[in-house]
């Protein structure tokens, strides 16, 4: 029985090689001589935190760290999760940016429920952070790939493992 994997993994590579060229960008950039803005990768956490002397210059890095991050992967900004801007000594502040990998269980009840209230011949089943769908044809699958890309463009999926 034909079927496929939805998941939603993060090239971290590529994340960062664009955080670094961001950080290039920074420090070679007039305006942000002699200050506090920096950005840091914890790739342990998945969280990139940006720091800057105030929320405009923290809005500056991330109009230079998106599309470097965009450039390297499409759509890789909308995994990222903004959390809130947190003064640090004085009138500095920070912001840590979640970068989130895998599917977690609301979206892939989200995909799931929406499959089988498609009316399509497919079955999708939650399998850890991946959402398997099961079909008798390739032509089913095919069109199960083309709703679940129509309906969910909020967050990057990628579909692979496409067995016979």
């Amino acid at each position: 029985m034909p079927s496929f994997d939805i998941t939603s993994e993060v090239d971290k590579v590529g994340m960062k090689n664009a955080i670094d060229t961001a950080g290039k960008q920074i420090t070679n950039r007039y305006d942000f001589k002699g200050t506090s803005a920096k950005i840091e990768f914890n790739e342990k956490d998945n969280v990139i935190t940006i720091s800057g002397d105030n929320d405009f210059q923290l809005d500056q890095i991330k109009d230079i760290l998106l599309p470097a991050m965009e450039k390297k992967e499409p759509e890789s900004s909308k995994r990222l999760e903004h959390k809130d801007v947190q003064k640090v000594g004085g009138n500095k502040v920070k912001q840590d940016l979640r970068v989130r990998d895998g599917i977690d269980s609301d979206l892939a009840k989200k995909i799931t429920k929406l499959i089988k209230d498609s009316g399509m011949k497919v079955q999708a089943s939650i399998q850890g952070d991946t959402v398997r769908v099961n079909g008798a044809k390739r032509d089913l699958l095919q069109e199960a790939i083309a709703f679940v890309k129509k309906s969910i463009n909020d967050f990057p999926l990628q579909f692979g493992n496409f067995r016979d």
